[in-house]
């Protein structure tokens, strides 16, 4: 880290009242963003988080057109918010404000990309399960969040302390420039040699209507990246507020099966088939305006539109970076989008997987 960024961040820190505040390393994961626990002299604790605005490409200006977002960049075309602190401060309100357990911001530097957060603790969903704790009543929690943040059609605009965030849709274009990675990022891995013409244009042929479903059914608030690393156990506090949320800030309006096949195909633990259809009965019982087959459908489409993304542009990606940690995720998500494929109406997708992605070439 740069040292004039450092002084930066002391200089921000000191004229929150958090000069003498003892800061401690967190670990990271594969994003651009830091943290630190500070611990003050008075004995609490709070997150310290550094999201260095020009290390992220521009985000998605809310008039762009598809084709200026493409030459924008990655996070303009998938509409992601770049660890834009204005984002998060204004998500964490709106989570707030609904009675969910977002952390509270207590300063921030929208221009500098600095804030100061509640320290919602250590209990997180993976390290819990892990160590024994019973995965049913956290998962069951997690499910009713979901319902909570379904209940009303979100705002365009986000807006809280003195920043404004636009909410945006999940759209087609979205949709198709994640999926889309598998294509660019999983050859390179897997020693394939690049999907030729054919393949691709049958790709895009297979994809389109369920990226079009994707964007018809886009009429909720999405946390975007929901599962066990992001949410935290608060058992000290009530109904929906006992699960603490995290790493919220690319939020969109997006189709209501989003966020659950997220958490109940997560790419970083094992989720049971019968888990899976426990929490897809908890929610649809929660939600009966939804057409159960018709939900679940899209649900298993989705799912493995987002199974490619996580191949193609996180693990792949990340291991031909240099990071060959993601390498152990692979089998997990293979097992995930091969268990979706089952579904008769996706027998193309799977045809084109079993053509072009032979099983020694699935890890």
């Amino acid at each position: 880290m740069s040292s004039d960024r450092e002084a930066l961040k002391a200089e921000f820190l000191k004229a929150a009242g958090l000069g003498e505040a003892r800061r401690e390393r967190l670990g990271g994961d594969a994003s651009t963003r830091q943290y630190e626990r500070l611990h003050t002299p008075a004995g609490s604790r709070l997150i310290f988080m550094d999201q260095p605005p020009a290390v992220e490409s521009v985000v998605c200006p809310p008039d762009a057109t598809p084709e200026e977002r493409v030459a924008l960049g990655y996070n303009a075309a998938a509409r992601l918010a770049a660890g834009s602190v204005a984002a998060f401060v204004t998500t964490a309100a709106y989570l707030r404000a609904h009675g969910l357990s977002a952390p509270k911001v207590y300063a921030h530097d929208v221009d500098q990309g600095l804030a100061v957060l509640e320290d919602l603790g250590d209990g997180l969903y993976a390290t819990l399960i892990a160590e024994g704790e019973d995965e049913g009543p956290l998962y069951e929690a997690a499910v009713d969040v979901q319902v909570a943040m379904q209940e009303e059609t979100p705002p365009a605009v986000l807006e809280a302390e003195g920043a404004a965030w636009p909410l945006l849709t999940y759209d087609t274009l979205a949709l198709k420039i994640a999926t889309d990675t598998f294509l660019e990022w999983w050859p390179k891995h897997a020693g394939l040699a690049p999907f030729g013409e054919a393949a691709t244009a049958e790709w895009e042929a297979l994809w389109a209507p369920v990226w079009v479903q994707g964007e018809a059914g886009a009429s909720v608030f999405t946390h975007r990246d929901y599962h066990a690393q992001n949410l935290l156990w608060l058992p000290e506090r009530r109904g929906v507020a006992r699960v603490g949320l995290l790493d919220f800030q690319d939020a969109l309006k997006a189709h209501p099966a989003w966020d659950l096949l997220h958490l109940l195909q997560d790419a970083r633990r094992d989720v049971s088939p019968e888990l899976e259809t426990a929490m897809l009965d908890r929610f649809l019982a929660a939600r009966p305006a939804l057409d159960r087959e018709h939900f679940l459908a899209e649900y298993r489409a989705l799912a493995v539109s987002n199974a490619a993304r996580i191949l193609g542009r996180v693990f792949a990606r990340q291991t031909l970076l240099g990071r060959p940690q993601y390498r152990a995720f692979m089998p997990r998500t293979w097992r995930y989008l091969e268990r979706n494929l089952r579904d008769p109406a996706l027998a193309p997708m799977k045809a084109w997987f079993d053509r072009h992605v032979p099983p020694g070439a699935r890890a």
